[in-house]
């Protein structure tokens, strides 16, 4: 089994959803963050790759990507800080999320190797639909997995391409719109888990919106993974170098929020 699979697999087996975080390569002191959020009990790192021009991203991952651009890192900067993750932590799940124009060049093939090289578990490219992921065919024989995005307005037409090659976990993006504050309504989030937990056995993680250890928790309930991005950006912002500290005691409390959610539903 691959790292993904294994961590999914484990956490389920322990009738808890997985804690998947993000934060952006070079905003601060990246490698005390990485070691704070698996100390604290991540399960899974999502790694962003700074961009000038993101999409899906709201104002605290735009921030983010703006000061680590003004701190100079570059894609080389970011694989040398996952290859010195994975050395320190050779069980934890590393994916790269970003957008096509840094994980294509020189060409998808070159950097499919050297995110291999650097232990990089998968990758979420946001500006590359289902219906072109001809142009990072390269990713699954280097071991990368390709994780797909699924949101509210993917209906039943288009969810067969989605998942078509699709590996490591299914991202469902609760809500229509960037990252940030804004969180959809618990009903259609179960709805929508159930719908795509239906089409697919990948495990299916929810993402957009979650800052609360209450919301992780109601998300954890039904969902095999819940996302948090911009709340941990917004610490890493507020604290400077008291981040790794505060991040580590964010963690805690939502990691611990997940393993009591399935047992107080039991009770």
């Amino acid at each position: 089994m691959t790292r993904l699979a294994t961590t999914f697999a484990t956490a389920a087996a322990h009738h808890r959803a997985a804690l998947v975080t993000f934060v952006t390569a070079g905003d601060g002191d990246t490698a005390a963050i990485l070691d704070a959020l698996v100390a604290g009990g991540a399960d899974v790192i999502e790694l962003g790759m700074p961009f000038t021009d993101p999409m899906a991203d709201g104002p605290a991952i735009q921030a983010a990507n703006l000061r680590s651009l003004a701190a100079g890192t570059r894609t080389a900067d970011v694989l040398a800080i996952a290859a010195a993750f994975r050395k320190r932590h050779p069980e934890t799940p590393l994916v790269l999320m970003g957008y096509a124009n840094t994980m294509t060049r020189p060409t998808p093939e070159a950097f499919a190797q050297k995110a291999a090289d650097a232990g990089v578990d998968g990758a979420i490219i946001v500006d590359i639909p289902a219906e072109e992921a001809d142009e990072i065919a390269a990713f699954a024989p280097h071991g990368i997995a390709t994780i797909r995005l699924a949101t509210p307005t993917t209906d039943a037409a288009r969810l067969p391409a989605v998942l078509d090659g699709a590996s490591g976990f299914l991202y469902y993006v609760s809500v229509a719109g960037i990252t940030g504050k804004q969180q959809a309504a618990q009903h259609s989030i179960e709805a929508a888990v159930a719908r795509l937990k239906a089409a697919t056995d990948l495990p299916v993680a929810v993402g957009f919106g979650v800052r609360t250890p209450q919301q992780a928790a109601a998300i954890g309930r039904v969902a095999d993974g819940v996302v948090v991005g911009s709340a941990i950006i917004d610490i890493i912002a507020a604290e400077g170098t008291n981040a790794p500290a505060a991040v580590r005691t964010y963690i805690q409390s939502l990691s611990a929020a997940l393993a009591a959610a399935r047992k107080e539903t039991a009770a």
